[in-house]
């Protein structure tokens, strides 16, 4: 898969604060990804506008990913973005990230479950951290978009102007120092 980094890479929830388009490219495929704010209960009107950043983008949407934390007990919060699944009318791939800290016997009754609560184009077990799965993921993808012809030239990497792009990893590698340096503040 050729691809690069264009969205900040954090363990803290909530780091991307709006859309961000990313191009990659696989053997004969186009996989144009948006990474948008998670959904969340919003508490102030910045986090308002990130949850419905992120809810407006299942409209335009031709497939839906969606990143669960395998390593984190079920919330009612996913049987709401279920729900918001459900009414979108989008094929939806689920991808079980961090399954390194989770046991193995855990991850298909964890699969099972999804599976019984809405149908999935798939349901990928993955690993963003050793990249187990990641490959799989996106071979999963590029097989459930349309067929069709390139949107976007061939080096074209995501429309995020490099100014935005920049601060960004700045405001990345702060929020990655600001852990090292004051345990307490994650």
């Amino acid at each position: 898969m050729k691809s690069g980094r264009v969205a900040v890479v954090s363990d803290k929830p909530q780091t991307t604060r709006k859309r961000v388009l990313g191009v990659a490219r696989l053997a004969g495929a186009e996989v144009a990804l948006l990474d948008t704010p998670g959904i969340h209960r919003p508490h102030f009107r910045m986090n308002t506008a990130m949850v419905r950043d992120a809810t407006d983008a299942l409209a335009t949407a031709d497939l839906v990913l969606w990143l669960v934390d395998a390593s984190e007990k079920p919330s009612k919060g996913e049987d709401f973005i279920l729900g918001l699944l459900g009414r979108a009318e989008v094929p939806a791939v689920l991808a079980l990230n961090k399954i390194d800290l989770v046991h193995k016997e855990r991850l298909l009754p964890l699969i099972a479950d999804f599976s019984s609560r809405r149908s999935f184009a798939a349901i990928v077990p993955v690993s963003a951290k050793t990249g187990e799965g990641v490959e799989e993921l996106a071979r999963v993808l590029a097989e459930n978009l349309a067929e069709g012809e390139p949107s976007f030239p061939e080096d074209y990497l995501t429309a995020t102007p490099e100014r935005e792009w920049i601060a960004e990893i700045i405001r990345e590698k702060l929020l990655e120092r600001t852990r090292e340096e004051l345990p307490f503040a994650s």
